[in-house]
């Protein structure tokens, strides 16, 4: 794929994640749609300011959450380092976000502080154990929403993706199988920035990746997940994640807009379909469904992962990416960056990064 393709794709999964964090913000974690209609009304379609007594008060339309502050965080460092380089990540959350927080969760950029942060900042704060020590179990998406630029850097070096992502999520949570679902998604978005779509065949080759020994995950099964032969022995790379699992729902998700007999109406009802809540099981089915179902609408995608409430914002934010990655920069309509607070500083840092992704 032509270089120019692939930064395009690079800065669309970039500024996607940050498009949808913002446009989460107003209308962030509503669970009754009926609140969320009477005070949005029956189709929200740009950025919003937050109400009042709801998360995010006092912001204003276009502005980023905290994940939106750490995701900007996360991308200077890889900017200004040229790659991953964990000791500079942590000098940045310990000196950039840290005294701005207070252990509460209404607190800090944004309005709003999630849980796995508020548990690094206890213990980096107040308790002064070292970075390696302050990952909890929050079961949430967190990690996705900052790693995700990771995956952006790393998009042809699939080995170097897995290790800098699982370090990084591990900072902040421990959860091996929230932590295989993390490096999951960052391999899915890396595959999109190289050009593939989210479809059906997507997941073969992300086990392809996985029987290549580029991808830390334990498999026995062999190709089109046949069974083992009586006598195989156990596979000789053994994977740090204890099953490919989390490798193969985005293409069940992808497989499920295509059948004629499943229908999704309107796509928003996706979230009542595999969940509101925060967790990273019922965002990650949502995100990967609605990423394949508009693979080349950007517009649709985003905007029916806000309309579904809950926790739309993560929702967002991760579809966002998904679906920039594949529409490309180019993809996107401008009023989302028109409205975006700061675009234009996001739009040059999305695109010094996109100059180091290079195709092996």
């Amino acid at each position: 794929m032509p270089a120019n393709n692939i930064q395009d794709r690079a800065m669309g999964a970039i500024m996607g994640a940050f498009i949808g964090d913002a446009l989460g913000l107003g209308p962030h974690w509503y669970y009754d749609l009926n609140e969320l209609r009477r005070d949005y009304g029956d189709w929200i379609d740009g950025y919003t300011d937050p109400k009042p007594d709801r998360y995010h008060a006092g912001c204003k339309a276009g502005q980023l959450s905290q994940a939106g502050f750490i995701l900007a965080l996360t991308l200077r460092s890889l900017v200004e380092c040229g790659g991953y380089n964990e000791d500079d990540f942590c000098r940045r959350m310990d000196e950039e976000l840290f005294p701005l927080l207070d252990g509460t969760p209404v607190s800090g950029p944004g309005g709003y502080t999630s849980q796995s942060i508020r548990e690094a900042w206890r213990r980096r704060v107040q308790q002064k154990l070292p970075w390696g020590q302050t990952g909890s179990h929050a079961d949430t998406t967190e990690a996705i929403e900052r790693t995700l630029v990771i995956a952006v850097r790393y998009a042809f070096q699939p080995d170097q993706l897995a290790a800098a992502i699982t370090n990084n999520t591990m900072l902040t949570q421990s959860d091996h199988t929230v932590v295989s679902m993390t490096v999951a998604y960052g391999a899915v978005l890396a595959l999109l920035v190289q050009g593939h779509t989210l479809d059906a065949g997507l997941s073969g080759k992300l086990m392809e990746l996985v029987k290549d020994g580029k991808l830390p995950f334990h498999a026995v099964t062999r190709g089109d997940l046949r069974p083992p032969r009586l006598g195989d022995p156990d596979p000789s790379r053994a994977g740090r994640f204890a099953s490919p699992d989390a490798l193969l729902t985005p293409s069940y998700m992808a497989a499920a807009v295509t059948d004629s007999e499943i229908q999704i109406e309107p796509a928003w009802k996706v979230s009542i379909v595999y969940g509101m809540p925060c967790a990273i099981y019922h965002q990650l089915p949502a995100a990967y469904y609605l990423a394949a179902r508009f693979h080349n609408d950007f517009e649709s995608a985003v905007l029916h992962a806000i309309n579904g409430g809950g926790q739309n914002q993560a929702r967002a934010i991760l579809t966002g990416a998904l679906t920039g990655a594949q529409t490309g920069l180019s993809g996107i309509p401008q009023r989302f960056f028109d409205g975006l607070e700061e675009g234009a500083g996001l739009l040059k840092l999305a695109e010094e990064l996109a100059s180091k992704v290079r195709e092996l």
